[in-house]
């Protein structure tokens, strides 16, 4: 047995959100899948807005399964997510991104090894 403390499920959304590259995004719902949560998207995003002030993640790299901002529209957040999307070069039309284009689509055995669960 292992004597690494296992990590909780925020920790493990956590960890995955770290790895999303700039210029790409991924949906709750992927973001719960790669951290071994299958069909816990709320998780992903109760678990993003409990991120610590201490850890810093690239939350604006999530939106939703129809690749939208879900903040609400012209709100100080949503208006954040938008920039730093388009500042990594992500383009984003009323508040949606193409899916097909800009999904990080990882190398699962290579997530394998960069991730510690």
């Amino acid at each position: 047995m292992s004597d690494t403390p296992a990590l909780s499920k925020e920790q493990r959304i956590w960890q995955v959100c770290q790895l999303v590259p700039a210029g790409k995004v991924v949906s709750y719902g992927q973001l719960a899948d790669l951290a071994g949560l299958p069909g816990r998207a709320r998780l992903a995003g109760k678990a993003l807005r409990l991120t610590p002030d201490t850890l810093t993640l690239p939350w604006y790299r999530v939106v939703n399964a129809a690749g939208k901002i879900s903040l609400p529209p012209g709100s100080p957040g949503f208006q954040e997510q938008q920039y730093r999307l388009r500042e990594e070069g992500v383009m984003v039309r009323n508040g949606r991104v193409k899916m097909s284009e800009y999904q990080w689509q990882p190398d699962l055995a290579e997530l394998l090894w960069q991730l510690p669960f």
